[in-house]
Protein backbone atom coordinates (compact mmCIF):
# COMPACT_ATOMS: atom_id res chain seq x y z
CA UNK A 1 0.00 0.00 0.00
CA UNK A 2 2.82 2.59 1.24
CA UNK A 3 4.96 1.74 -2.09
CA UNK A 4 2.07 2.44 -4.08
CA UNK A 5 0.91 5.58 -2.80
CA UNK A 6 4.76 6.53 -2.95
CA UNK A 7 4.84 6.33 -6.11
CA UNK A 8 1.46 8.19 -6.96
CA UNK A 9 2.41 11.32 -4.88
CA UNK A 10 5.95 10.91 -7.06
CA UNK A 11 4.17 10.96 -9.94
CA UNK A 12 1.66 14.06 -9.20
CA UNK A 13 4.95 16.01 -7.35
CA UNK A 14 6.56 15.63 -10.71
CA UNK A 15 4.10 17.25 -12.62
CA UNK A 16 3.28 19.61 -10.01
CA UNK A 17 7.37 20.93 -10.45
CA UNK A 18 6.15 21.28 -14.42
CA UNK A 19 4.03 24.10 -13.68
CA UNK A 20 5.34 26.09 -10.72
CA UNK A 21 5.62 25.66 -6.98
CA UNK A 22 2.84 27.46 -6.22
CA UNK A 23 0.76 23.78 -7.69
CA UNK A 24 2.32 21.71 -5.79
CA UNK A 25 1.91 23.51 -2.25
CA UNK A 26 -1.97 23.78 -3.00
CA UNK A 27 -2.44 19.81 -3.37
CA UNK A 28 -3.75 17.73 -0.75
CA UNK A 29 -3.77 13.59 -0.25
CA UNK A 30 -6.29 11.71 0.45
CA UNK A 31 -6.30 7.62 0.79
CA UNK A 32 -8.78 5.58 0.69
CA UNK A 33 -8.73 2.00 2.22
CA UNK A 34 -10.72 -0.85 0.29
CA UNK A 35 -9.75 -4.30 0.13
CA UNK A 36 -8.71 -6.67 -2.34
CA UNK A 37 -8.53 -6.13 -5.96
CA UNK A 38 -10.71 -9.23 -6.30
CA UNK A 39 -13.57 -8.04 -4.45
CA UNK A 40 -16.04 -4.63 -4.84
CA UNK A 41 -14.48 -2.00 -2.32
CA UNK A 42 -11.71 -2.13 -4.69
CA UNK A 43 -13.39 -0.60 -7.93
CA UNK A 44 -15.33 1.34 -6.07
CA UNK A 45 -12.86 3.22 -4.01
CA UNK A 46 -11.48 3.79 -7.63
CA UNK A 47 -15.04 5.57 -8.84
CA UNK A 48 -14.58 7.77 -5.74
CA UNK A 49 -11.18 8.59 -5.47
CA UNK A 50 -11.50 9.81 -9.28
CA UNK A 51 -14.99 11.73 -8.37
CA UNK A 52 -13.76 13.59 -5.61
CA UNK A 53 -10.16 14.20 -7.02
CA UNK A 54 -9.07 18.04 -8.96
CA UNK A 55 -5.79 18.07 -8.88
CA UNK A 56 -4.11 21.37 -10.31
CA UNK A 57 -4.72 22.48 -13.30
CA UNK A 58 -7.85 20.82 -13.91
CA UNK A 59 -10.96 22.08 -15.68
CA UNK A 60 -13.37 23.85 -14.09
CA UNK A 61 -16.39 21.37 -13.32
CA UNK A 62 -18.49 23.75 -15.36
CA UNK A 63 -16.07 23.79 -18.24
CA UNK A 64 -16.43 19.81 -18.18
CA UNK A 65 -13.55 19.02 -16.18
CA UNK A 66 -13.26 17.13 -12.58
CA UNK A 67 -15.95 18.05 -9.99
CA UNK A 68 -14.07 17.06 -6.91
CA UNK A 69 -12.47 19.37 -4.51
CA UNK A 70 -9.61 21.47 -5.69
CA UNK A 71 -6.23 20.69 -5.21
CA UNK A 72 -7.04 17.40 -3.94
CA UNK A 73 -5.55 14.10 -5.07
CA UNK A 74 -7.61 11.14 -3.83
CA UNK A 75 -6.15 7.43 -4.26
CA UNK A 76 -8.19 4.04 -3.47
CA UNK A 77 -5.73 1.29 -1.89
CA UNK A 78 -5.94 -2.46 -2.31
CA UNK A 79 -6.26 -3.27 1.64
CA UNK A 80 -7.35 -5.98 4.57
CA UNK A 81 -10.71 -4.92 4.30
CA UNK A 82 -12.87 -3.29 7.01
CA UNK A 83 -11.01 -3.97 10.26
CA UNK A 84 -7.60 -3.42 9.02
CA UNK A 85 -9.05 0.06 7.51
CA UNK A 86 -10.27 1.14 11.19
CA UNK A 87 -7.44 0.08 12.82
CA UNK A 88 -4.97 2.30 9.76
CA UNK A 89 -7.63 5.17 10.62
CA UNK A 90 -7.40 5.01 14.12
CA UNK A 91 -3.27 4.87 13.46
CA UNK A 92 -3.25 7.76 11.37
CA UNK A 93 -1.88 5.68 8.48
CA UNK A 94 -4.90 6.50 6.29
CA UNK A 95 -7.14 9.09 5.99
CA UNK A 96 -10.43 6.92 5.19
CA UNK A 97 -11.32 4.07 4.09
CA UNK A 98 -14.38 1.90 3.64
CA UNK A 99 -15.50 -0.46 6.36
CA UNK A 100 -18.70 -2.93 7.18
CA UNK A 101 -21.33 -1.20 9.48
CA UNK A 102 -20.85 -4.21 12.06
CA UNK A 103 -17.23 -3.91 11.90
CA UNK A 104 -17.91 0.55 12.75
CA UNK A 105 -20.37 0.24 15.24
CA UNK A 106 -18.10 -2.09 17.27
CA UNK A 107 -14.77 -0.11 16.73
CA UNK A 108 -16.71 2.87 17.76
CA UNK A 109 -18.32 1.52 20.68
CA UNK A 110 -15.97 -1.08 22.08
CA UNK A 111 -18.32 -3.79 21.93
CA UNK A 112 -18.72 -7.24 19.73
CA UNK A 113 -14.97 -7.89 18.12
CA UNK A 114 -13.70 -4.72 19.94
CA UNK A 115 -14.55 -5.73 23.37
CA UNK A 116 -11.53 -5.82 25.30
CA UNK A 117 -9.87 -3.20 23.19
CA UNK A 118 -9.68 0.96 23.33
CA UNK A 119 -12.88 1.85 21.06
CA UNK A 120 -12.05 3.93 18.63
CA UNK A 121 -13.99 6.89 19.52
CA UNK A 122 -12.50 9.17 17.06
CA UNK A 123 -14.10 7.37 14.20
CA UNK A 124 -16.92 9.28 11.81
CA UNK A 125 -18.70 8.24 9.03
CA UNK A 126 -18.69 10.16 5.51
CA UNK A 127 -21.76 8.46 4.12
CA UNK A 128 -23.43 5.04 3.92
CA UNK A 129 -22.79 3.34 0.16
CA UNK A 130 -23.95 0.24 -0.79
CA UNK A 131 -25.73 -2.99 0.80
CA UNK A 132 -23.04 -6.31 1.07
CA UNK A 133 -24.30 -9.51 0.29
CA UNK A 134 -22.94 -12.48 2.44
CA UNK A 135 -21.54 -15.07 -0.46
CA UNK A 136 -20.86 -18.50 0.79
CA UNK A 137 -19.63 -20.18 -2.21
CA UNK A 138 -19.21 -23.76 -3.31
CA UNK A 139 -17.72 -25.91 -5.22
CA UNK A 140 -20.85 -27.42 -7.13
CA UNK A 141 -19.99 -31.15 -6.80
CA UNK A 142 -18.91 -30.90 -2.33
CA UNK A 143 -22.10 -31.93 -1.55
CA UNK A 144 -22.92 -28.40 0.20
CA UNK A 145 -27.15 -27.30 0.12
CA UNK A 146 -27.08 -25.66 3.55
CA UNK A 147 -24.65 -23.88 5.75
CA UNK A 148 -25.02 -27.39 8.36
CA UNK A 149 -23.32 -29.18 5.22
CA UNK A 150 -20.12 -27.05 6.32
CA UNK A 151 -18.94 -29.42 8.99
CA UNK A 152 -15.70 -31.05 7.81
CA UNK A 153 -15.31 -28.95 4.35
CA UNK A 154 -11.95 -27.17 3.76
CA UNK A 155 -13.89 -23.41 4.05
CA UNK A 156 -11.83 -20.57 3.63
CA UNK A 157 -13.11 -17.70 6.21
CA UNK A 158 -11.36 -14.47 4.74
CA UNK A 159 -7.79 -13.21 5.56
CA UNK A 160 -7.66 -11.44 9.56
CA UNK A 161 -8.62 -8.23 9.67
CA UNK A 162 -11.42 -8.52 7.19
CA UNK A 163 -15.24 -8.23 7.85
CA UNK A 164 -15.94 -11.40 6.05
CA UNK A 165 -14.03 -12.96 8.39
CA UNK A 166 -15.99 -11.47 11.37
CA UNK A 167 -19.70 -12.48 9.76
CA UNK A 168 -18.19 -15.83 9.05
CA UNK A 169 -17.83 -16.63 12.50
CA UNK A 170 -21.35 -15.08 13.39
CA UNK A 171 -22.81 -17.18 10.65
CA UNK A 172 -21.36 -20.20 11.29
CA UNK A 173 -22.22 -19.78 15.03
CA UNK A 174 -26.24 -19.14 14.13
CA UNK A 175 -26.46 -23.03 12.59
CA UNK A 176 -24.41 -24.16 15.64
CA UNK A 177 -20.77 -24.56 14.16
CA UNK A 178 -17.73 -23.09 14.64
CA UNK A 179 -14.50 -23.18 13.04
CA UNK A 180 -13.18 -25.96 15.29
CA UNK A 181 -15.83 -27.95 12.92
CA UNK A 182 -14.73 -27.00 9.61
CA UNK A 183 -11.37 -27.48 8.23
CA UNK A 184 -10.99 -23.61 8.50
CA UNK A 185 -8.59 -21.75 6.05
CA UNK A 186 -7.73 -17.51 6.37
CA UNK A 187 -7.12 -16.83 2.71
CA UNK A 188 -8.60 -13.55 0.36
CA UNK A 189 -11.68 -14.34 -2.02
CA UNK A 190 -9.34 -14.53 -5.62
CA UNK A 191 -6.57 -17.49 -3.46
CA UNK A 192 -9.38 -19.14 -2.11
CA UNK A 193 -11.00 -19.49 -5.87
CA UNK A 194 -7.59 -20.25 -7.37
CA UNK A 195 -7.38 -23.48 -4.38
CA UNK A 196 -11.22 -24.39 -5.80
CA UNK A 197 -10.03 -24.46 -9.21
CA UNK A 198 -7.70 -27.11 -7.85
CA UNK A 199 -10.14 -28.97 -5.98
CA UNK A 200 -8.76 -28.18 -2.92
CA UNK A 201 -11.57 -26.16 -1.49
CA UNK A 202 -14.87 -26.77 -0.54
CA UNK A 203 -16.40 -23.29 0.19
CA UNK A 204 -15.55 -20.05 1.09
CA UNK A 205 -16.87 -16.65 2.35
CA UNK A 206 -16.92 -13.43 0.90
CA UNK A 207 -19.15 -10.13 2.05
CA UNK A 208 -18.99 -7.86 -1.00
CA UNK A 209 -21.59 -6.29 -3.60
CA UNK A 210 -22.27 -8.43 -6.03
CA UNK A 211 -21.04 -9.13 -8.75
CA UNK A 212 -17.77 -9.89 -7.13
CA UNK A 213 -15.20 -10.06 -9.73
CA UNK A 214 -13.69 -13.40 -8.25
CA UNK A 215 -16.32 -15.32 -7.94
CA UNK A 216 -17.71 -14.14 -11.54
CA UNK A 217 -14.58 -15.45 -12.93
CA UNK A 218 -13.96 -18.78 -11.01
CA UNK A 219 -18.50 -19.29 -12.00
CA UNK A 220 -17.20 -19.14 -15.07
CA UNK A 221 -14.45 -21.72 -15.30
CA UNK A 222 -15.84 -23.83 -12.78
CA UNK A 223 -19.55 -25.04 -11.83
CA UNK A 224 -20.21 -23.27 -8.25
CA UNK A 225 -23.47 -22.77 -6.42
CA UNK A 226 -24.15 -19.83 -4.03
CA UNK A 227 -25.08 -21.31 -0.34
CA UNK A 228 -28.91 -20.18 1.12
CA UNK A 229 -28.37 -17.87 4.43
CA UNK A 230 -31.63 -17.01 6.14
CA UNK A 231 -32.18 -15.43 9.29
CA UNK A 232 -35.07 -18.09 10.51
CA UNK A 233 -32.67 -20.85 9.82
CA UNK A 234 -29.43 -18.97 11.97
CA UNK A 235 -30.94 -18.90 15.29
CA UNK A 236 -31.11 -15.82 17.10
CA UNK A 237 -28.73 -14.39 14.63
CA UNK A 238 -30.42 -11.13 12.96
CA UNK A 239 -32.16 -10.22 16.40
CA UNK A 240 -29.05 -10.18 18.51
CA UNK A 241 -27.14 -8.31 15.66
CA UNK A 242 -29.76 -6.51 14.00
CA UNK A 243 -27.13 -4.57 12.03
CA UNK A 244 -27.93 -7.82 9.54
CA UNK A 245 -30.72 -7.30 6.73
CA UNK A 246 -32.27 -10.47 4.84
CA UNK A 247 -31.13 -9.96 1.04
CA UNK A 248 -30.97 -12.12 -2.20
CA UNK A 249 -28.59 -12.44 -5.34
CA UNK A 250 -30.47 -12.63 -7.52
CA UNK A 251 -30.86 -15.82 -10.13
CA UNK A 252 -28.05 -15.31 -13.01
CA UNK A 253 -25.56 -13.02 -11.80
CA UNK A 254 -22.93 -15.54 -11.72
CA UNK A 255 -22.74 -18.20 -14.40
CA UNK A 256 -24.53 -21.46 -13.50
CA UNK A 257 -26.65 -20.28 -10.45
CA UNK A 258 -29.92 -19.79 -12.15
CA UNK A 259 -31.54 -19.39 -8.61
CA UNK A 260 -32.23 -16.63 -6.25
CA UNK A 261 -30.43 -16.75 -3.29
CA UNK A 262 -31.50 -15.54 -0.13
CA UNK A 263 -28.44 -14.25 2.11
CA UNK A 264 -28.26 -11.34 4.38
CA UNK A 265 -26.31 -8.17 3.94
CA UNK A 266 -24.49 -5.29 6.17
CA UNK A 267 -23.85 -2.15 5.19
CA UNK A 268 -20.53 -0.93 3.55
CA UNK A 269 -20.23 2.72 4.80
CA UNK A 270 -17.04 5.15 3.88
CA UNK A 271 -15.35 6.33 7.46
CA UNK A 272 -12.86 8.49 8.29
CA UNK A 273 -11.22 9.92 11.77
CA UNK A 274 -13.01 13.02 13.32
CA UNK A 275 -9.29 14.85 13.00
CA UNK A 276 -9.78 15.28 9.15
CA UNK A 277 -10.29 18.96 8.72
CA UNK A 278 -14.01 20.06 8.35
CA UNK A 279 -13.69 22.10 5.55
CA UNK A 280 -12.02 19.29 3.71
CA UNK A 281 -15.00 16.61 3.89
CA UNK A 282 -17.49 18.51 3.55
CA UNK A 283 -16.00 19.33 -0.07
CA UNK A 284 -15.61 15.55 -0.14
CA UNK A 285 -18.76 15.23 0.83
CA UNK A 286 -20.44 17.28 -1.38
CA UNK A 287 -18.50 16.23 -4.50
CA UNK A 288 -19.38 12.55 -3.74
CA UNK A 289 -23.02 13.21 -4.60
CA UNK A 290 -23.09 15.82 -7.79
CA UNK A 291 -24.39 15.24 -10.51
CA UNK A 292 -21.25 14.23 -12.40
CA UNK A 293 -20.77 11.53 -9.76
CA UNK A 294 -23.91 10.14 -10.02
CA UNK A 295 -22.84 9.76 -13.83
CA UNK A 296 -19.83 7.86 -13.08
CA UNK A 297 -21.54 5.53 -10.77
CA UNK A 298 -24.48 4.96 -12.71
CA UNK A 299 -21.80 3.54 -15.53
CA UNK A 300 -19.22 2.47 -14.11
CA UNK A 301 -19.95 -0.43 -11.14
CA UNK A 302 -22.89 -2.41 -10.76
CA UNK A 303 -22.95 -1.48 -7.05
CA UNK A 304 -22.93 2.36 -8.28
CA UNK A 305 -26.41 2.11 -8.78
CA UNK A 306 -27.29 1.51 -5.46
CA UNK A 307 -25.10 4.38 -3.91
CA UNK A 308 -28.02 7.51 -3.53
CA UNK A 309 -27.98 10.41 -1.30
CA UNK A 310 -31.21 8.98 0.19
CA UNK A 311 -29.96 5.84 1.40
CA UNK A 312 -26.37 8.10 2.73
CA UNK A 313 -27.32 8.14 6.30
CA UNK A 314 -29.26 4.68 6.52
CA UNK A 315 -27.62 1.83 8.79
CA UNK A 316 -24.99 4.57 10.04
CA UNK A 317 -24.39 3.70 13.71
CA UNK A 318 -21.15 5.92 14.80
CA UNK A 319 -21.74 10.20 14.57
CA UNK A 320 -20.83 11.88 11.05
CA UNK A 321 -17.93 13.61 10.49
CA UNK A 322 -18.86 17.52 11.14
CA UNK A 323 -18.06 18.51 7.65
CA UNK A 324 -20.42 15.94 6.31
CA UNK A 325 -22.88 16.31 8.73
CA UNK A 326 -23.30 20.39 7.81
CA UNK A 327 -23.35 18.57 4.00
CA UNK A 328 -26.27 16.33 4.67
CA UNK A 329 -28.06 19.87 7.00
CA UNK A 330 -28.12 22.11 3.72
CA UNK A 331 -28.96 19.08 1.70
CA UNK A 332 -32.16 18.46 3.78
CA UNK A 333 -30.92 15.08 4.08
CA UNK A 334 -30.59 15.56 7.79
CA UNK A 335 -32.71 17.62 10.33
Amino acid sequence: MTKRFNAIVGLVMALGLTTGPAVAQDMTFFRIGTGGTAGTYYPIGGLIANAISNPPGSRECDQGGSCGVPGLVASALAANGSVANVNAIAGGTLESGFAQSDVASWAYSGTGIWEGKPAVEKLRAIANLYPESIHLVARADAGISGVADLKGKKVSMDEPGSGTLVDARIILEGYGLSEDDVQAEFLKPDQAADRMRDGAMDAFFFVGGFPAGAIAELASQHPVTLVPIRCEEAGDTCEKYPFFASDMVPAGTYQGVDVDTPTLSVGAQWITSADQPEELIYGITKALWNENTRKQFDAGHAKGKLIRAETALAGVGIPLHPGAERFYKEAGLLK
